[in-house]
């Protein structure tokens, strides 16, 4: 029995990018995302229509700091399990000929994929029904679970009760409510995003990119490198100012998501705003080299992340056969 307090899934799920990122994930990490990258091409089988691409990713490199970063990166005992390689534009550009702006370099990571966000989980969910055993219930908040000795039984604001042998709770980004009452304070944070979609590119981009404010962001590029480029090349101010890098990944459609800003200190603005994504258009047309597409779609979303840098999921078991599980957002 799946219950869902929206009629469809409108939270961090289907509001991000759908990439599957072993790239930047820490050394610590790196064994967990690489299962994570193959139990998505595992369930691809079963389920094509989460449109899983082993397409990999470019980091592309404008500063020789950069590159210092990707070339220590490279010297690493995991860089062969990640499948990295530097390669100078040339060679980029023949894997995705659409890249031809301006780099010194690109890193890429064979190991990188994506699947396509905002249908994915309608299809798993089409794929479950067929074995008899799966029910969707929707636009249904679970107000309280129970436990006794003959199960747990969950109830919902519509009055119904439905019972089971377990609970696991999935709070996303609603840390207050049955989520607090459950587990008091726990060490999830929320974090709000901006992001866009383009209208199609009219040619394929056959990898995802990020640039070389990436680097900043993701644990597997920590080291001596980064901290010189940390403390020698500032951020473009907008892109400082609203914890920037920039990602982008080709829809199926053919339009590209691209995002994404970074705001960690509650109470979350509401207003979207357009200097980050001016920051975004500029940078996406200056790696491509080409005009972006008309943007089509700007959204925010807001996602639970553990604070423990090392941690990828806070899982905790709050009861007798319940379990609460959040905070995996942005490890991609």
């Amino acid at each position: 029995m799946h219950l869902e307090r929206e009629v469809e899934a409108r939270g961090a799920t289907v509001r991000n990018f759908g990439l599957v990122w072993v790239s930047g994930r820490s050394a610590l990490e790196l064994k967990i995302a690489q299962r994570s990258r193959d139990l998505w091409q595992g369930i691809a089988k079963l389920v094509p229509g989460i449109g899983f691409r082993q397409m990999g990713s470019f980091t592309l490199l404008r500063t020789h700091e950069e590159v210092a970063v990707a070339e220590e990166v490279m010297a690493r005992s995991d860089a062969d399990e990640r499948g990295f390689a530097l390669l100078e534009p040339g060679a980029v550009q023949r894997q995705n000929p659409a890249l031809r702006g301006k780099f010194l370099a690109g890193l890429h990571c064979a190991r990188d994929a994506a699947v396509e966000s905002r249908v994915a989980l309608p299809a798993m969910r089409l794929h479950l029904k067929t074995n008899g055993c799966y029910s969707f219930v929707a636009g249904r908040e679970v107000r309280a679970i129970d436990t006794s000795s003959a199960g747990v039984s969950v109830r919902t604001d519509d009055g119904e009760t439905y019972r089971g042998e377990a609970v696991v709770m999935c709070a996303g980004a609603a840390h207050g409510g049955l989520a607090r009452e459950l587990l008091g304070d726990f060490p999830v944070r929320r974090v709000r995003l901006q992001m866009m979609q383009t209208a199609a590119l009219g040619e394929e981009l056959t990898t995802a990119i990020a640039d070389g404010d990436s680097l900043r962001y993701y644990p597997a590029f920590a080291g001596p490198a980064l901290d010189a480029l940390n403390a020698t090349q500032l951020q473009e101010p907008t892109a400082a100012e609203h914890k920037m890098q920039l990602l982008c990944v080709q829809r199926l459609h053919g339009g590209l998501t691209i995002g994404d800003t970074h705001e960690y200190a509650e109470p979350f603005a509401f207003d979207v705003d357009e200097a980050p994504y001016r920051h975004l258009i500029t940078t996406a047309e200056e790696l491509l080299g080409r005009k972006l597409p008309p943007v089509v779609r700007r959204w925010a979303g807001v996602y639970s992340q553990c604070t423990d840098p090392d941690q990828i999921v806070y899982r905790r078991q709050a009861a007798p056969a319940v379990w609460v599980v959040t905070g995996p957002g942005g490890v991609g």
